[in-house]
């Protein structure tokens, strides 16, 4: 058993649940604040809620169930998501994230839908091809941390960017396009909630 693990077994044990309503820890129960922390179950794909200590158990690199998400927000101004590299991804749609699995030892890519997080079903093989053209993307860490893509369409306002930003920010974007998504393209309470978002995103970035 890992350090982490057993520290965490004596907190669930030895902590009472929590009386109050509201968010808790899913790690030990106990009641968190409207903005916390989360952790990553590696093997079960599960984003979990996580009080301070808890979170703080799951922050290092070493080889575990659980990894702690870092606030991390970074933007790639040399790297055009319009270019002839991520053309050979053939991402279905012009927003997506993709992340490292560590599980499946590979790339995966999801975009938004009205279902939810879709899962990209081509080959991302050419992610390698990307790769060599921009290296400076290789600082993706795996399981909790993901690269955010934003394509633009002919006509569109906004140009093609490439964050990194933590994995829980994109299913947060993901449950928010669900709510309010309209029609067959969102519509356009769907394009404002990804205006503001990528507004946000960007003001928390700092150059990769």
């Amino acid at each position: 058993m890992s350090p982490a693990l057993g520290a965490l077994r004596r907190i669930s044990r030895d902590r009472p649940a929590p009386r109050v309503p509201g968010e808790h820890c899913d790690l030990c129960a106990q009641p968190v604040a409207d903005v916390h922390g989360h952790v990553v179950h590696v093997e079960g794909r599960a984003l979990m809620c996580a009080c301070r200590p808890c979170y703080l158990l799951f922050t290092g690199d070493a080889d575990q169930r659980y990894r702690a998400v870092p606030d991390r927000y970074l933007r790639f101004p040399a790297v055009s998501a319009d270019g002839p590299a991520f053309d050979a991804l053939d991402i279905p749609v012009g927003l997506a994230f993709l992340f490292q699995n560590s599980v499946q030892e590979r790339l995966v890519a999801f975009y938004p839908s009205p279902a939810g997080a879709t899962e990209s079903e081509l080959p991302l093989q050419a992610w390698d091809g990307v790769l060599a053209a921009h290296p400076e993307l290789a600082t993706l860490r795996p399981d909790v941390e993901a690269l955010l893509v934003r394509r633009a369409a002919p006509g569109a306002a906004h140009e093609g960017s490439c964050h990194l930003v933590p994995i829980d920010v994109c299913y947060e974007l993901v449950g928010t396009l669900r709510q309010g998504w309209r029609g067959f393209d969102g519509g356009s309470e769907a394009r404002a909630a990804i205006a503001e978002f990528f507004a946000t995103v960007d003001e928390r970035s700092v150059d990769g």
